[in-house]
């Protein structure tokens, strides 16, 4: 954690020692009473705290908060739903990266059983983009829906968006040539790829098809890889 991170409400009681944030600062950080720790609100400022006591139960902790960090970057993931450890990966990637938003949509190459793991149906899913947003030392989580068809999220996208989605075998062209404005939106298939049904879909929905080169990546690499490639050429770096 280059940040710990708090929900408002937490700030208001001591902090469990069971709490791997404490686990963190004692035994990683190695803090101890008087020290100071860099603390953030979750989407709000950043600050620092200093523990006051350290108790059997818990650590007692003050804040004094400064200036939120910047605003997300209006770039949106539409993810086909990869299996959970790799969501995991592009949850925590994602959020580092400083993403608006990431949409996990079902696909007809997907299995329907990675929406029912314990990722989506416990607050898993959440806690791993506050581990990508401790790493990236930001407050700002993204938006984050799942289980959703592509043409649902499709129909709800920002109309002035530049769209494209990542394409192995119809693409005619490479990302690093793309000509782009904010806000972006970019979509990634599943493991298997796209089928050609969701390809008419995304074109019908005005998105370009592109690629990252002769290389086929993992989802996870790709994301990492197309994202960073947004972000330049959006000068977000």
């Amino acid at each position: 954690m280059n940040i710990v991170l708090f929900e408002p409400a937490e700030t208001e009681q001591p902090l469990p020692r069971a709490d791997r944030r404490a686990e963190h600062l004692l035994n990683v950080l190695r803090r101890g009473v008087g020290d100071i720790f860099d603390a953030g609100l979750i989407d709000g400022p950043r600050g620092k705290a200093i523990i006051r006591a350290v108790k059997e139960d818990a650590l007692y902790v003050d804040f004094a908060w400064g200036e939120a960090p910047p605003a997300l970057d209006p770039i949106t993931l539409i993810v086909g739903l990869p299996r959970p450890q790799t969501a995991r990966k592009v949850l925590e990637e994602a959020t580092a990266l400083g993403v608006e938003a990431v949409h996990f949509v079902t696909t007809l190459r997907g299995e329907a059983s990675f929406a029912r793991s314990k990722l989506w149906t416990t607050d898993e899913w959440r806690r791993r983009l506050i581990d990508g947003a401790s790493q990236a030392f930001s407050t700002r989580l993204p938006q984050v829906t799942s289980g959703r068809s592509l043409l649902d999220v499709l129909a709800e996208l920002q109309r002035d968006a530049g769209r494209l989605a990542l394409d192995n075998y119809e693409a005619a062209s490479s990302l690093s040539c793309a000509e782009l404005q904010p806000p972006v939106v970019l979509a990634l298939g599943p493991e298997r790829g796209w089928e050609a049904a969701e390809r008419d879909q995304l074109r019908a929905a005005g998105f370009d098809l592109v690629h990252l080169g002769e290389r086929v990546l993992r989802v996870e690499t790709a994301c990492v890889a197309a994202v960073a490639l947004v972000k330049a050429k959006l000068d977000r770096f």
